[in-house]
């Protein structure tokens, strides 16, 4: 399976320069087949991505008005064209229904105002010297601060400029599986605000991820800086000194978020054989705008995506449970399903058996007893109707859940 690995890489003043120029070719280029394209689709003409890659290099390069693009890696130009066709591609298969997810917009122009640069380069663009350093193509050997070792010999990388200024190599690897060994535990997760998550076992064990809210213990600080920021003339020296400062303090808060999902998520990995999520529409619930802060601060997309890298890898599974089964109103010991569960409840009793829920809790095991029962259907297993009672407890079964709705229709998973 492939991997990125990403150093801190430390160029010279001079490679600085050149990586500048680099980026600045990078993104001319991208913004010429954009522009090659939308040209041809007047036209009536249809082009191919050779076609594109020839005119907007290999002739750009012939003319006085783009012969600097000599003065940079081709690899580094023909991967931006690269990158624009796959836009292209990403474009019209969302428009299709070809690929999966939210729909892909046009290709839009890069502007040299984007605070964050990259480019890509393939083998032939750079090589790892014996000394630890990291030769790339017309920029020289850039010295590179190496936390860990390279599993095997990268196939690309990638070299970002990041807002606070600071340079990085990202190395795309080729990793080998390390599966763990086998155990019957599975767990079920409700991901929250007050809490990041909610686990309910196998075990009958529940166990709480705590939410350190990075950006919201941080808010009074980047308020003090956004200040002084718009207090600065437009395009001078202090500005740009606060703008680096302003980034730097939301670059902390990105990593010590990514550290913590890491961490929690690796946990969750070596304890439990199967996890079940709940597939959450995180774009549509982003547009509240009395959530939308707290939701992007708990990072519940990136925490799911580590999971998921992290099981491929370790040889667990991460299934998805459907986003419209109703985990936190349906009582996670008789089934019952209530009409309504604002947010505001965050513990209520069942009227039908009287039992007492947590609300996180009810839906993690809702969300487990869901996400076992697909996985039991899927083998085969017989799905019951419900005919107005909820479905009996099966003997031996260590969850307090045996009932569940479907996504479309009135069906009950029976475990």
């Amino acid at each position: 399976m492939l991997a990125r690995y990403r150093y801190r890489i430390e160029p010279t003043e001079v490679q600085r320069g050149m990586l500048a120029r680099t980026f600045g070719c990078v993104r001319v280029v991208f913004n010429d087949a954009i522009r090659c394209r939308e040209a041809a689709r007047r036209a009536g003409e249809k082009i191919s991505p050779t076609d594109v890659q020839r005119r907007v290099i290999t002739e750009a390069k012939t003319t006085d008005e783009r012969a600097w693009l000599r003065e940079v890696a081709s690899v580094a130009l023909v991967q931006s064209v690269r990158d624009a066709d796959r836009a292209y591609r990403n474009f019209f298969d969302s428009l299709a229904k070809r690929r999966r997810g939210r729909r892909m917009g046009r290709p839009r122009l890069k502007s040299r105002k984007d605070s964050r640069q990259t480019f890509r380069l393939t083998r032939n663009g750079f090589v790892l010297r014996a000394g630890g350093q990291l030769y790339l193509a017309k920029i020289g050997d850039v010295r590179v601060r190496w936390s860990r070792l390279l599993p095997s010999d990268p196939s690309s990388l990638t070299i970002i400029l990041e807002p606070d200024g600071h340079y990085y190599v990202s190395f795309v690897v080729d990793v080998d599986p390390a599966p763990l060994p086998q155990i019957d535990r599975e767990a079920g997760v409700d991901l929250g605000i007050s809490r990041l998550a909610v686990v309910a076992d196998t075990d009958g064990q529940c166990l709480t991820i705590a939410n350190p809210r990075h950006l919201a213990r941080k808010l009074r600080g980047l308020a003090r800086l956004e200040r002084e920021k718009h207090r600065r003339a437009k395009g001078g020296a202090n500005r740009e000194k606060t703008r680096r400062k302003l980034a730097a303090q939301h670059a902390k808060i990105t990593r010590a978020r990514r550290d913590h999902h890491h961490k929690q998520a690796l946990i969750l990995i070596r304890e439990n054989q199967a996890i079940y999520v709940e597939h959450l529409n995180i774009v549509g619930m982003v547009a509240n705008r009395r959530l939308a802060r707290a939701i992007v601060d708990a990072g519940w997309a990136q925490f799911i995506r580590l999971l998921q890298e992290k099981a491929e890898r370790y040889g667990r599974t991460v299934q998805a449970v459907s986003r419209w089964l109703p985990s936190s109103k349906t009582c996670s010991s008789c089934g019952h399903l209530m009409d309504a569960m604002p947010l505001e409840i965050r513990s209520w009793t069942c009227p039908k058996c009287g039992a007492a829920h947590d609300r996180d809790r009810n839906a993690a095991l809702n969300i487990l007893t869901a996400g076992r029962a697909e996985k039991r259907n899927a083998c085969g297993a017989q799905v019951s109707p419900l005919d107005g009672e909820a479905p009996g407890e099966e003997a031996g079964s260590s969850q307090g859940l045996r009932a569940a709705e479907h996504v479309k229709g009135r069906m009950v998973y029976v475990l």
